[in-house]
């Protein structure tokens, strides 16, 4: 078991014919992700290496194929509309890797994602990986290792760090997702946290924040209320100036409630275990565990 992909994914690549489509559609392929289309307008009726057929739109993909979710790998520019274009289509699950899609866009986006009962996880994400089963998005297969932890996470890097500590540990993950870093994202820490307490094949949590926002003081309300599983976190950014953006577009800090001190003291009030730097979460998820 494993939260949001597994075995019944059917995942259409939208943007399968460019650079970074295509590079990733075969290691997606390669790790055993059932692709069963590509949407690439003007190219329908071509095939992606010869096994994957391409078709004009989303909805031709869901029609023939049955496709369930969505990953999405076009310019900033056009990728609003791409996630709008999966929502209509009846996409269940749309993940978009896609960074630098105006805040505005994602404003006119949202609602109707919503409306169509569809789940997002990004924009500006590496997407979600099911170790040995699953992987959408940009997550490297290679440093995952089957087990019991769950991962969520706004950095894309700071994901592939906490893996590969606790894979190095022997320490296995159920899925780890990177939920992305702009200041408005579909699926968010509350939506995965409830998601791996109910998993009951995940039996501990590693969440990953930065500064900027409010959203992981939320989480550790969550956590407090809500979760018997244990979690243990870090904060990155926590030499950040104020007023200056590091990396991420919602890694800003405006005001006292965005500083990494204020969400360290937010997750250590709510029972959240944090670690100093990366390297010290596995001893962090041995204590709690």
């Amino acid at each position: 078991m494993a939260i949001f992909i597994g075995e019944q994914t059917r995942l259409v690549v939208q943007g399968i014919t460019g650079r970074d489509g295509s590079f990733h559609t075969r290691q997606m392929i390669e790790y055993g992700t059932r692709i069963v289309a590509g949407v690439t307008p003007g190219k329908g009726g071509l095939t992606f290496d010869g096994t994957v057929p391409v078709y004009n739109t989303v909805a031709e993909a869901v029609v023939e194929q049955e496709a369930n979710a969505s990953v999405i790998y076009v310019p900033a520019r056009f990728a609003g509309d791409a996630i709008l274009e999966a929502a209509d289509a009846g996409i269940e699950l749309i993940v978009c890797i896609t960074e630098g899609i105006p805040v505005a866009e994602m404003m006119r986006v949202m609602p109707f994602v919503q409306e169509r009962g569809a789940r997002l996880i990004g924009p500006n994400c590496p997407g979600l990986i099911v170790p040995g089963v699953c992987k959408v998005g940009i997550l490297p297969g290679q440093i995952v290792l089957p087990g019991r932890i769950g991962i969520v996470s706004r950095s894309g890097t700071l994901t592939y760090e906490i893996i590969f500590q606790l894979t190095s540990a022997g320490i296995g993950q159920s899925t780890s997702i990177g939920i992305g870093g702009d200041p408005i994202i579909g699926t968010d820490f509350v939506d995965c946290l409830r998601a791996f307490e109910a998993d009951g094949e995940t039996d501990a949590v590693v969440i990953i924040g930065e500064i900027g926002g409010t959203d992981e003081q939320t989480a550790a309300s969550l956590v407090k209320e809500e979760m018997n599983k244990p979690v243990v976190g870090f904060i990155a950014g926590q030499t950040a100036p104020p007023g200056r953006r590091m990396g991420h577009a919602g890694a800003i800090i405006s005001g006292s409630e965005g500083t990494a001190a204020e969400k360290v003291r937010a997750f250590q009030e709510n029972g959240i275990s944090v670690a100093e730097r990366p390297v010290e979460i596995v001893d962090a998820l041995r204590a709690a565990l």
